[in-house]
């Protein structure tokens, strides 16, 4: 076996072992808005479902109390160093679909040297981010600031009036390299890229496409072109997983037709059964998603060189997957002002995050070759490509009907 060959079998085995199912797409995060009146402080979380799901230890949601309990001991204004008081009861308001909502209001001992402090669901996801919103009632500032594990508290006014400070451009770089360490569906596209890529060339042309891709989803989400849907996104990212696992056994068995019925038929079942009023995505999406899956595994299966095309289909990936992180930071309503700043800088921080991770891997991979630890490549893409496409349907079907 070549050395590029073994380099490359070596790096899927690497960054197999990265891979777990124990949980997907991990953007783990949170929306708070604080209004100050003086000594009195109102404050209004909201909360995705997944993350107020990470409480419990079964299968059932937790309960509006355990949530109140739970952000009434890590979330709260602080004066002088000193906690504010919460004001009960806790109230529970409507929000959208996909999160809980509650209202808060705080007694502080006085109007001034105020701090608002969130350790919320850092004790479960230490990447955990909070999207604080400072409204000063008073003198009518409007402030912003990201409450990261690392910054759990934060000023907002003191003796000289000090303000509270905009989160910097380094830390939406940060959040995007942790969307790639800590998102397990991430992570396992981009092991799909590596198995499907024979050369460089063919890495290049998949990296270029998805690239673009997370660009393209910048300017659309930020103009208001497209607004996704993030339950539509979500169950759209684990299909571009088994797909890219599809497409690899379909390379390497040159037999595209049963494969490409398989999914195409599967598709249209449920967008059937979604006409019969079983839940599920919509059944024009379905219909849409099987009709180009079906036809792009024909045709890749059938190029001797299908390099170049990828780089077509990775640019629609790289849209979705963008769209996957871009529709959470539009359900939470950010100032628009900088909602580009945000969108850029994770952008920059996702690229950077797949750089350090191949990079990474392949110096692992050069060790490996040289001492001949290496698998043969079919071996490798066999069986990664099937781990691919059952966690890519159990992921998608899981999301489609949650």
């Amino acid at each position: 076996m070549s050395r590029p060959v073994q380099w490359r079998c070596g790096l899927l085995v690497a960054m197999g072992f990265g891979v777990s199912a124990a949980a997907a797409h991990t953007r783990s995060q949170s929306h708070s808005v604080w209004e100050i009146k003086g000594a009195d402080v109102d404050l209004v979380m909201t909360i995705p479902v997944l993350e107020a799901d990470r409480l419990s230890n079964d299968q059932s949601a937790p309960s509006d109390d355990r949530l109140k309990a739970y952000l009434t001991e890590r979330v709260y204004p602080l004066a002088g160093d000193k906690r504010c008081e919460v004001v009960p009861p806790v109230q529970t308001l409507s929000a959208a679909a996909g999160f809980r909502k509650y209202d808060f209001t705080f007694k502080c001992a006085a109007p001034y040297n105020l701090q608002v402090h969130s350790a919320a669901f850092f004790d479960l996801v230490p990447s955990h981010t909070n999207f604080a919103q400072v409204q000063n009632a008073v003198t009518g500032e409007f402030i912003e600031q990201l409450i990261t594990s690392e910054h759990q508290t934060v000023d907002v006014t003191g003796g000289e009036g000090s303000r509270l400070k905009s989160a910097r451009f380094v830390e939406f770089v940060r959040m995007g390299v942790m969307h790639i360490f800590t998102g397990v569906d991430h992570m396992s596209f981009l092991l799909g890229l590596v198995l499907i890529s024979r050369r460089l060339r063919d890495l290049v042309f998949v990296v270029t496409g998805f690239t673009i891709g997370h660009s393209l989803t910048l300017a659309l989400a930020v103009t208001g072109v497209l607004r996704p849907h993030a339950e539509y996104i979500d169950a759209l990212v684990a299909l571009t997983i088994a797909l890219i696992g599809a497409e690899n056994i379909v390379v390497q068995t040159h037999k595209p037709t049963l494969v490409a019925l398989t999914v195409g038929g599967s598709l249209a079942f449920m967008a059937l059964l979604n006409w019969s009023g079983f839940g599920g995505l919509p059944s024009l999406l379905l219909l849409g998603a099987g009709l180009f899956t079906a036809n792009y595994l024909m045709i890749s299966g059938r190029l001797r060189d299908a390099g170049r095309l990828r780089i077509l289909i990775t640019l629609v990936f790289g849209l979705i997957h963008g769209f996957g992180f871009a529709a959470d930071l539009l359900e939470l309503q950010l100032p628009p002002e900088r909602l580009a700043e945000l969108l850029v800088g994770f952008n920059v921080g996702v690229e950077i995050g797949q750089l350090i991770l191949v990079a990474g891997a392949t110096l692992l991979v050069g060790i490996l070759a040289k001492y001949k630890f290496a698998f043969s490549r079919p071996l490798v893409v066999d069986v990664a490509s099937s781990f691919l496409v059952a966690l890519g349907v159990f992921w998608f079907v899981s999301r489609s009907y949650a």
